[in-house]
């Protein structure tokens, strides 16, 4: 199917792939794996053309080929404004974003009966009445992989198709790729090595742009157990993060406090009856399925929906819309969110994304006092991004990205923490020395934390109150 001999790509004077040997047999379902920016979505690329590559690549004579993104941009309707991020919460300026029927209706090859089909299998018929910004990230990768088939596919590429996805999705998931792989369509998937499908028949690694094994499933996973887990490495600096935390008495007994509230849009009710109350130093879990309302329960804790106004909300010992201004609550927040990733300049440089969580703006305006170009060198250092700070967001993988966000969300000291699906894109490694970082400034500095996570593993373990939402509401025990 697919040929490559001593592939290498170079990107912004980087060696992203460094003499990359792989064969792709007929009947042969691939998993590429390894550590954040190892150059597995730079691979994928690669093989659909978009990167100029040295080294030779052959493809089976008519070869169809399509992908499903780790990200979908969202297009607005023509001669509508830009899209922003706070757009999903509006409900007037969300209407003038595409809906899921008109996106699928750009592709001449969905009317086709078979690929109707995949609106059944994927559970999505009933989302094609609604904007595609106010999709959950499940929903959004479902109807992806549902466009992606439709063009029928010899190979299909799926980078991370798990990310975002909560447990009746990722069984879902499981599901559909042996059925795939039974109707003949080759997989080649990139995924964290804890989520190897039962189709998968084959492993490929890389570390560094090299790759570094390449084998059956059964070989690579007894590869893992003589190596053992590669977690472990980072260590946390202590010191340092003492001297970055400089955390000042957080001034209020009630973080977020709502009563009874209530958020429609149009005839759709996304949430009914909200009661929480989330005081000074606690540690939340916000969970449920895709589609459940999370999002938006926390937008209106980070001042991003305008429905807030008309519900009981408190927000640090305020109700809203009693004087307040929307810069009042966010200085007060860190956060990161799979939106706010989508939506942030990806043309900024890495110190520059970090130094914006000063001012609580999608972009950095403003030129920086030496103390705060220092505080973000620091961040950087803490999270091991030193090596990195000059290149563009647009320019790291995925993980990458996330920790620099992750930085962003921390460098201002927030009393109130919001990490929604902070570990997405993160390798083993990386995820276990984020969990432990949270632990640690919860527990030493009373960081008050609201996290959201669809994986039990990725919660860190300073966590001890739960609130599960099912279809707007809140479920109980």
């Amino acid at each position: 199917m697919v040929i490559l001999g001593d592939i290498s790509v170079s990107l912004g004077g980087v060696r992203a792939l460094d003499n990359i040997g792989l064969s792709i047999g007929r009947g042969e379902h691939w998993m590429l794996t390894g550590a954040s920016g190892s150059g597995k979505t730079v691979l994928a690329h690669t093989l659909l053309g978009r990167h100029h590559y040295t080294g030779q690549m052959e493809f089976r004579p008519g070869l169809r080929i399509a992908i499903v993104e780790q990200q979908h941009r969202f297009k607005n309707l023509p001669g509508s404004t830009e899209l922003y991020y706070q757009q999903r919460f509006n409900s007037s300026d969300a209407e003038q974003t595409i809906t899921v029927e008109q996106e699928r209706r750009e592709y001449a090859f969905m009317e086709r009966a078979d690929a109707r089909e995949w609106l059944n299998d994927l559970h999505i018929r009933h989302l094609l009445v609604k904007p595609l910004i106010q999709l959950s990230n499940g929903e959004n990768k479902r109807v992806q992989l549902a466009i992606s088939l439709s063009s029928d596919p010899d190979l299909l590429l799926l980078d991370n198709p798990f990310t975002g996805l909560d447990r009746e999705g990722r069984e879902t998931l499981h599901r559909l790729l042996g059925l795939l792989a039974s109707k003949g369509i080759q997989l080649f998937l990139i995924s964290a090595a804890r989520h190897i499908p039962e189709a998968i028949t084959h492993v490929a690694g890389l570390e560094k742009g090299k790759m570094v094994f390449s084998g059956t499933k059964e070989e690579f996973g007894r590869m893992r157990v003589e190596d053992g887990s590669l977690a472990g490495k980072l260590q946390l600096d202590a010191a340092l993060l003492e001297r970055l935390w400089q955390a000042e008495k957080a001034g209020f007994e009630i973080a977020v406090k709502m009563v009874d509230v209530q958020i429609r849009y149009g005839e759709t009710t996304i949430l009914k009856g909200i009661d929480w109350e989330v005081r000074n130093g606690e540690r939340w879990s916000l969970a449920g399925p895709n589609g459940a309302g999370k999002s938006t329960i926390l937008s209106l804790i980070t001042a991003d929906n305008p429905q807030a106004y008309a519900n009981k909300i408190w927000l640090f010992d305020r109700r809203r819309g009693s004087g307040e201004s929307i810069w009042d609550i966010k200085q007060k927040i860190g956060f990161v969110s799979p939106e706010l990733h989508l939506y942030f300049d990806h043309g900024a440089t890495c110190n520059e994304v970090i130094a914006s969580g000063l001012f609580d703006t999608i972009g950095l305006f403003r030129r920086l006092s030496p103390d705060q170009e220092a505080c973000a060198h620091l961040w950087m250092q803490l999270l091991s991004l030193g090596e990195v700070r000059t290149r563009r967001l647009a320019q790291l993988s995925t993980g990458q990205q996330r920790m620099v966000l992750l930085a962003r969300a921390l460098i201002k000291n927030p009393p109130l923490l919001i990490l929604d699906e902070p570990c997405q894109g993160l390798d083993e490694e990386q995820t276990l020395y984020f969990c432990n970082l949270i632990s640690t400034l919860c527990e030493a500095f009373g960081t008050t934390l609201i996290y959201v996570s669809h994986y039990q593993q990725e919660i860190p373990h300073c966590v001890n109150r739960f609130l599960r939402l099912e279809n707007g509401s809140v479920v109980k025990g």
